[in-house]
């Protein structure tokens, strides 16, 4: 049986358990990126980190670039590894940081996919065949997919969501977002429609001996809805392929060509930094270009 990485002394157990204040999904993407550079260098030979130079991480890096990575995903796996190492150093478990200026691509500026509001209403509007049901399966999927395009919640955060984080009667729903910080969010009323028929009509019908009381959304077998299961909702709903993150995108983006304020729409998002929000106003500016391009007679 292969030893794992904290039995050949990576510690990458202990790393990642380290890494407290951090989402779940964080924490993942940490371990799966320094795991997947400790697989790359036990077959080079290497038994653990303190082995590493900087020389190695740099052969690391060109050899992802090599499988075709994106910049983006190289730029990310760094900085994992920069973490990782700095970790190992302040625990003493290394003489030396060799990550300490490795360089990595920057990431490509990508915009994030946006609906159009009639793609929102499309996609919220269900598909037509089904649009006089209304079993538990359809009311869960409106409330999903209005609360996710209505109050621009990450898929993690919905499917974390419990009772007592929905005020109905105030219409605002409270999350815990990145880093345990929680933020309160308001709802439409067809949000919170939505979830009133799902909460009293809907989620009786899919609870089972194994649902968590303090899961609001659950899939077929009684369990708490999971990110897939939020993803599968779309691929049903959906008129063309989209994800779960491109609800919270098109959330952000019709509210700044509403007229929102930036600041606005950074508390919505839990953003720690205005910085993360400015990536809307591209967005924006593209689609005006866009609509530009399509309407003006002398474009």
């Amino acid at each position: 049986m292969a030893e794992s990485p904290d039995d050949a002394g990576w510690v990458v157990g202990e790393f990642t358990r380290s890494l407290t204040g951090l989402a779940d999904a964080t924490v993942e993407a940490y371990r799966r990126d320094v795991g997947a550079f400790v697989t790359w260098a036990e077959r080079a030979g290497l038994a653990g980190p303190e082995g590493v130079d900087r020389l190695l991480l740099r052969r690391y890096l060109a050899y992802l670039a090599t499988r075709r990575y994106a910049r983006r995903s190289i730029a990310r796996k760094a900085a994992a590894l920069r973490r990782y190492f700095a970790w190992l150093r302040h625990r003493q478990l290394i003489n030396a940081d060799p990550s300490a200026r490795l360089s990595a691509p920057s990431g490509e500026a990508r915009l994030p996919r946006v609906l159009s509001p009639s793609e929102a209403a499309s996609l919220l509007g269900g598909p037509p065949e089904a649009a006089q049901q209304a079993d538990a399966v359809r009311l869960r999927d409106d409330a999903v997919l209005e609360l996710l395009y209505g109050s621009g919640l990450r898929v993690g955060e919905l499917c974390g969501l419990g009772p007592d984080g929905l005020d109905l009667d105030r219409s605002t729903v409270t999350v815990w977002g990145k880093g345990s910080k929680q933020r309160r969010v308001p709802m439409y009323e067809l949000t919170v429609a939505a979830l009133q028929a799902w909460m009293q009509r809907g989620r009786s019908h899919l609870a089972g001996p194994e649902t968590p009381d303090d899961a609001v959304f659950v899939n077929r077998r009684g369990r708490r809805l999971g990110p897939r299961d939020v993803r599968r909702i779309l691929d049903r709903r959906a008129s063309a392929p989209t994800y779960p993150h491109a609800l919270r995108h098109s959330f952000a983006t019709h509210l700044l060509d509403g007229g929102a304020d930036l600041r606005v729409v950074q508390e919505l998002l839990g953003h720690s930094s205005l910085q993360t929000t400015q990536i809307y106003t591209h967005v924006s500016k593209e689609r005006l270009i866009g609509v530009y391009g399509q309407t003006h007679p002398r474009a």
